[in-house]
């Protein structure tokens, strides 16, 4: 069932080292409120969660998990793992995250969602980085419909821009519309995420590169939990 939700304020800041990646984000997003975009690393944001874009075994063997295994130890690879085998029977689709705590004081949580299926898989030709962004918000509702207000502030980077061969403007268009639909809307099942996006974006191809697409959400729930 798919659940419109009033959302507390989340602090959402953009972050790489790619300059080109960046000045995409700016472009992409320079219409859209509450967004902070720096050049630099996810590792000196101060935030509640960092979003760590993976492969769907869990394994941080490269790319920015590899950075972020090596600064958070290596437990936090055991835990990504134990909750993907313990929700998705250990191989996660692309198009839905797990969040696990970190074991530190900042970042409290990692949430790892898959950009690829493999390691340093080409995913420039596939809707992965859009699906990715918007189960990373997607893991955030969830978090905080289970403890509310744990996740205030996330930070994320260039999905797929670098071992995925996205490119950086594809990238940001794509980062957007996974952002915008969960400013308008929360899915209690990551399959009806997925196939949300999919259906609107299977001819994104035919597009002009610049392009960025809002998702349009289904039909409202006719009941919402409380």
């Amino acid at each position: 069932m798919t659940v419109d939700r009033v959302q507390p304020p989340l602090r959402v800041v953009l972050t790489d080292i790619n300059t080109a990646v960046v000045e995409a984000w700016r472009a992409a997003f320079a219409d859209t409120p509450g967004i902070e975009i720096r050049k630099g690393s996810i590792l000196d944001e101060d935030v509640d969660a960092w979003v760590s874009p993976t492969n769907s075994r869990g394994r941080m063997d490269g790319g920015l998990d590899a950075v972020v295994k090596r600064h958070l130890g290596a437990g936090i690879q055991l835990r990504v793992q134990r909750a993907i085998r313990a929700r998705f029977a250990g191989a996660l689709p692309v198009g839905s995250a797990v969040c696990v705590p970190s074991g530190a004081v900042t970042p409290r949580f990692l949430i790892s969602t898959p950009t690829m299926e493999t390691s340093s898989q080409n995913v420039s030709e596939t809707l992965n980085v859009a699906l990715a962004c918007a189960a990373s918000f997607q893991a955030i509702h969830r978090q905080n419909r289970e403890a509310p207000g744990s996740i205030r502030s996330v930070a994320l980077v260039g999905m797929g821009a670098r071992t995925g061969g996205v490119p950086a403007r594809v990238c940001a268009n794509l980062m957007w519309t996974g952002y915008t639909l969960f400013n308008e809307h929360s899915f209690d099942d990551y399959d009806e995420l997925r196939s949300t996006i999919v259906a609107q974006l299977d001819d994104i191809d035919s597009a002009p590169v610049e392009k960025r697409v809002r998702i349009v959400p289904p039909a409202r729930a006719t009941s919402r939990r409380r």
